[in-house]
């Protein structure tokens, strides 16, 4: 287990080591989430690719449906 110290200001240093596994870098942001006892660290996501299928569809719809509702709205299909 690799440790850390937390300074007055609430900081930490992430071990070096774990950056590398993480793949975190400087400016990069990390999340943390409580689990159990325990807290998760984990990179954010940067690209809406990586966010693929986090979201899903109430209903589906036609193409024709969604350029029928851009022409209502006045857009130019």
């Amino acid at each position: 287990m690799k440790t850390s110290r937390v300074t007055t200001k609430g900081q930490i240093t992430i071990p070096a080591v774990v950056r590398k596994q993480l793949g975190i870098h400087q400016g990069d942001r990390v999340g943390f989430v409580y689990e159990n006892g325990k807290v998760v660290i984990m990179p954010v996501i940067k690209d809406i690719e990586a966010a693929f299928g986090l979201v899903t569809a109430g209903q589906s719809v036609s193409l024709q449906d969604m350029e029928a509702a851009i022409q209502r709205r006045g857009g130019a299909v």
